[in-house]
């Protein structure tokens, strides 16, 4: 036990015994005043009573209340100090209760510090076992490192031993065999890798066929599949359904007529007070058109009525042709244009490719042409003519057979242009060599004007449902959260989920994509694929 606690708890016992001792004394002081002071009252109210009896003076009466005056001070006197000596035992009392109960606390805190110092000691020893177990693993630990530096330095030697063998049996040194080694594995690498290219030409050389095969077939479904439906059938609005009777004539008498004199389909379904005329001619549509809406303006549908307008509007359409052209080529600034090659020119007014009318196609391109022309020091009159004429071939290309570069080149030959338009329509697609730089501007013009936003329009509703077709395709593919087709579907952006999609595999998924996009939708020019793998890491500073 501590010295200090020692000396407390003695000091505590003599302060309550001094406490104790100090009560009982004043209780036995008390206890003997008051004999005293009643033995002293009896003698003295015997005296009284004597001196009474015998006759005593009025004198002695008053002597007898003085003291007894006296006697009741003395009384009350004695009674208060009772009093207090009676409070002064009772604090007493009061502090020795609360001595017992400091006992009792000290006792209890004696106990307690008696087991933490048994809990110490106890700790201490584990350390001291702890750390004697620590040494000597540390020492442990020294002895084996020194055991592997030595086996290191063994088997370096070792190694050394081995190579110097090598090297001698060999007859070359490490370099040297490394050289030899690295050639030689050069050699079969190059030998497998041309076995793979033949084995892999071979295989593409059996499929070639079909391959070509299926390149056409998917030119032509992204040519037709957009616009045909558009550019190859006209609807008309009839005043009524009975129109449709009198369109038909008696026996399809009229229809037949018709369809024989104008050279296009009529289509007659159950939409109501509609009816289609379709051809991939646009002249001879737009003909047919014209003649439709003036008979059903007239109300005389008959085989000679047909014949007589269908004369009507062709010699109308004809003139129109012409204005059109000329207002072409007065817009344009080109001049001394044979009559027949304006005439090509008015046909173009009606024709479209992509959505996008190939007579302001043309003007675009003479436009550009003329002006790269002018900066580059070229002729920008020669730039504009070749401009507007490059895509004349279009005009005719559904009634002769042939490319329309080819059969631009050919018509315009044989209406006196220069080589150097005539190249141009030849050679602004890919196939035939230029000639000059003209025919580069043109097809340089041709590829902004058609690249242009909004030149190229496509009929609304294939256009959502090719956006809606791209995000779908992307979206099946696992680890998609996302995908949005932006730039009026020129790109597809697909969101990856990073913890199932790891950036290795990112490049293999955008080829699959695009892949899938390739063989399942139909789409003009290019799509480009961007996914993006986002990783987030957030941290809150309070």
């Amino acid at each position: 036990m501590e010295p200090t606690l020692v000396i407390i708890i003695a000091l505590v016992a003599v302060g309550l015994g001094l406490g104790v001792g100090i009560a009982l004394g004043r209780s036995l002081i008390a206890n003997r005043l008051r004999l005293e002071h009643d033995r002293e009252l009896a003698a003295r109210s015997a005296q009284l009573a004597a001196e009474a009896k015998a006759g005593a003076t009025a004198a002695a009466e008053q002597t007898l209340a003085a003291e007894r005056a006296k006697l009741a001070a003395d009384q009350r006197r004695l009674t208060a100090e009772l009093q207090a000596a009676s409070e002064a035992e009772a604090r007493s009392t009061r502090r020795e209760a609360a001595a017992k109960e400091r006992d009792a606390a000290l006792a209890g805190r004696e106990k307690g510090i008696g087991a933490r110092e048994d809990s110490l000691d106890r700790k201490l020893a584990a350390l001291d076992e702890r750390d004697s177990r620590l040494r000597t693993r540390e020492e442990e630990g020294e002895r084996e490192r020194a055991r592997l530096r030595e086996r290191e330095a063994a088997l370096a030697a070792g190694e050394e031993r081995i190579t110097a063998e090598l090297t001698r049996v060999a007859g070359l040194a490490a370099d040297e065999a490394k050289t030899e080694l690295f050639a030689r594995l050069d050699k079969e690498l190059a030998a497998e890798q041309a076995a793979r290219i033949a084995k892999h030409e071979k295989a593409l050389h059996e499929r070639a066929k079909d391959m070509g095969i299926e390149v056409v077939a998917r030119a032509i479904q992204r040519y037709a599949a957009e616009h045909t439906a558009e550019t190859t059938a006209t609807r008309i609005q009839l005043p009524s359904e009975e129109y449709k009777g009198r369109i038909i004539g008696k026996e399809g008498r009229n229809i037949k007529a018709f369809e024989q004199a104008s050279g296009v389909d009529v289509i007659i379904d159950e939409a109501p007070d509609i009816i289609f005329i379709s051809c991939f001619d646009p002249i001879r549509r737009e003909v047919a058109v014209r003649t439709l809406k003036r008979l059903v303006e007239d109300g005389r549908i008959q085989p000679a009525r047909i014949e007589e307008e269908l004369n009507k509007v062709r010699s109308e359409l004809d003139r129109e042709l012409i204005r059109l052209g000329e207002e072409a080529a007065f817009a344009t600034e080109v001049s001394g244009l044979h009559p027949q090659i304006i005439k090509l020119l008015g046909k173009l007014h009606f024709r479209t490719s992509y959505g996008q009318n190939v007579l302001v196609h043309t003007q675009e391109v003479a436009f550009l042409c003329g002006a790269m022309s002018a900066d580059l020091g070229l002729d920008p009159r020669l730039g504009r003519r070749c401009g507007l004429l490059h895509d004349v071939g279009k005009a005719i290309d559904h009634e002769q057979e042939g490319s329309h570069p080819q059969l631009g080149y050919e018509a315009l030959k044989r209406y006196g242009e220069s080589e150097t338009v005539a190249n141009a329509a030849l050679a602004h697609h890919e196939g035939h060599d230029p000639l000059t730089p003209y025919t580069v501007l043109a097809a340089a013009a041709d590829a902004i004007s058609a690249a242009r936003p909004g030149a190229r329009r496509a009929n609304v509703e294939q256009y959502l449902k090719r956006l809606a077709q791209l995000e779908e395709i992307a979206v099946r593919f696992p680890g998609v959260q996302k995908a949005y087709a932006i730039q009026a579907g020129r790109e597809l952006r697909v969101l990856v989920n990073q913890h199932t999609v790891p950036d290795t595999e990112l490049a293999k998924m955008g080829r699959d994509i695009t892949r899938a996009i390739a063989d399942q939708v139909a789409f003009p020019g290019e799509v480009k694929v961007t996914l993006i793998r986002e990783t987030r890491h957030i941290a809150v500073a309070r």
